[in-house]
Formats: C-alpha cells, sequence, structure tokens
C-alpha cells in the first residue's frame, strides 16, 4: 500500500500528462490548427521566450499567439516582470478554457491576475491598437494559406513596437516529408507559404537557432522590426497578386 503524499511534482507531472493527451486529442480533431501532435518542449519553449528574458527587468507588453495547453505560455509568465503585460491568443475554445484555468491558478500570478489576459479568436481578428514589444507565435503557418499567413505576419510586425522582436518555429524535414506523402496542390501550397516566409526572413530576420531537444526537433527564427520602418512596410511575397 502506497499512502505517499502527492507532492507539487507528481501533480505537475500529472498535469502535463491530461495536457498532452488533450493536445493529441486536438490534434487527431483538427491537426490543420492545431499543428501539431504534441506541445512544445521546455528546450524549445526557453528560446521561443528568450526576447523577454533578454529585456528584464523593464515592463514589457507581450503577446503569445497560438498558445495550445499553455506549454510556452508557463515559460512566458514567470520572466514577466513588474508592470509587464501579456496577452495570449488562441482560437480553439478547448484550449482556451485550459489556458484561462492555467492564468487563474498559476502562482506566479497570485494577486495580480490582471497582469494576463486571454483573448479567444484569431491573431489577425485581434481588436486592438496595443503595440507589443515581444511576440511569441506558435500558431502552425505551414497548415495555412500563403494569403493567410501574409495577414498574420503583416499583423504581427504592425503590433510590433519598433525594434520588437517576433518569434516562432518551424519543424524541421516538414517540406521533404511533405514532397513525399502530400498531393501536387498540397505541396504547391507549402512551396508558396516557403516563399512568404522567406520574404520576411530577408527582410527582418536577426537570427536562426536548431532545437534539437524537441519532439519534433525545430528551427526557432528571430524577427525584428526595424526601428525607423514605416508601419505599413511590409516585404513582397507576391501571395494573394
Amino acid at each position: 500500500m502506497n499512502d505517499r503524499t502527492p507532492t507539487s511534482h507528481d501533480r505537475v507531472s500529472v498535469q502535463r500528462h491530461a495536457e498532452g493527451w488533450m493536445f493529441l486529442l486536438e490534434a487527431a480533431r483538427d491537426l490543420r490548427t492545431t499543428g501539431a501532435i504534441a506541445p512544445s518542449g521546455k528546450a524549445l519553449a526557453r528560446v521561443l521566450t528568450d526576447p523577454v528574458r533578454a529585456q528584464a527587468p523593464r515592463p514589457l507588453a507581450v503577446l503569445e499567439a497560438g498558445a495550445g495547453t499553455g506549454a510556452v505560455t508557463r515559460a512566458l509568465i514567470p520572466q514577466l516582470s513588474r508592470g509587464s503585460h501579456l496577452d495570449i491568443v488562441e482560437a480553439n475554445p478547448r484550449f482556451a478554457a485550459q489556458l484561462r484555468h492555467l492564468v487563474a491558478t498559476h502562482p506566479h500570478l497570485a494577486g495580480k491576475p490582471a497582469q494576463v489576459d486571454v483573448h479567444q479568436t484569431y491573431v489577425e481578428h485581434l481588436g486592438t491598437d496595443q503595440q507589443y514589444d515581444v511576440i511569441v507565435s506558435g500558431l502552425p503557418l505551414t497548415n495555412f494559406t500563403p494569403q493567410q499567413v501574409e495577414q498574420i505576419m503583416a499583423r504581427y510586425m504592425e503590433m510590433l513596437h519598433p525594434g520588437g522582436a517576433l518569434t516562432y518555429f518551424a519543424y524541421l524535414g516538414t517540406r521533404k516529408a511533405r514532397a513525399l506523402l502530400t498531393s501536387r496542390a498540397e505541396a504547391r501550397r507549402h512551396a508558396a507559404v516557403d516563399e512568404v516566409m522567406a520574404a520576411y526572413q530577408r527582410a527582418y530576420a536577426t537570427g536562426r537557432w536548431t532545437v534539437w531537444a524537441n519532439l519534433p526537433p525545430a528551427y526557432v527564427w528571430r524577427l525584428q522590426r526595424p526601428l525607423a520602418s514605416p508601419r505599413d512596410e511590409h516585404p513582397r511575397t507576391g501571395a494573394g497578386q
């Protein structure tokens, strides 16, 4: 008989195991918008959130888009310095409910829940004039149309403060896998999305890192809005033309 009292580590392990199953079920329901079969690992979450740590301890406005069950959110919340604010955007209603629970129960937010808001919507529909110091994107951009990706990326750059940083990730090997396993039309769509992203990378990228300790391994890109860039200036990608 085991009468050991569960520790906080035990409770966290059980919670994350349950969330892993939840993520898998949502992926089976709609892989196109969920975009993966497992939440981001700790190593990937750390690289994605590096710009927040780099700018501490000054107050920051931070946006996380496509937060899923909160794997990256958990890495973000402890990094929020006094006076910072985090907006979380998640379109999936079950994930959004999970994120609200995470915010309501997170020990770092005790007594200051207003520091974080969860918005159940698409990021391109987020109704705000707020500009952000850091945007962390977990959206599965390679699953969208080139036009949707252009809209999302343009909205990201619009919402960034001049000098602000955007981080996002892409899984290694997806181009070869899609070329082998999908239809020609799907392969063409994926190639067109790559063209949109390559244009933004050429215009704004300041770094790329490979995170091998993730399932599957991933690249993390960091883009920065130029200090002197006009608000409506975006790279020409040809999407939708």
